[in-house]
């Protein structure tokens, strides 16, 4: 079980834009491999930052409509949202290090 939260298109608003602390969203998918070797960065980063940040994953196969709101054409992609606003996009497979660099000057 993912220590990341499941989000769907329908709590996006309110669990992710509407948040106090900034989002790391994980755009995947059941059948993206690469998706899959981030799912441990992805809980890890969750736990290591743990009310600093909020992680989120979002299946872009069950859940269209925001991906196509972001213009999300390529998975794994990682959405920093801080304000209710994009403050970064990372798209591909990463390092735990490499993608835990990336997220550390929005917190």
């Amino acid at each position: 079980m993912s220590t990341a939260a499941e989000v769907t298109d329908n709590l996006w608003e309110s669990v992710v834009l509407k948040s106090e602390v900034p989002v790391l969203v994980d755009f995947w998918a059941e059948w993206c491999a690469p998706c899959r070797a981030m799912g441990p960065f992805v809980d890890k980063l969750a736990e290591d930052l743990e009310g600093k940040l909020k992680v989120v994953k979002i299946n872009t196969q069950d859940n269209p409509e925001v991906p196509a709101r972001y213009g999300i054409t390529a998975i794994p992609t990682f959405l920093v949202i801080k304000d209710g606003e994009v403050a970064k996009q990372i798209v591909g497979q990463r390092s735990y290090a490499d993608l835990k660099t990336e997220v550390e000057p929005f917190l």
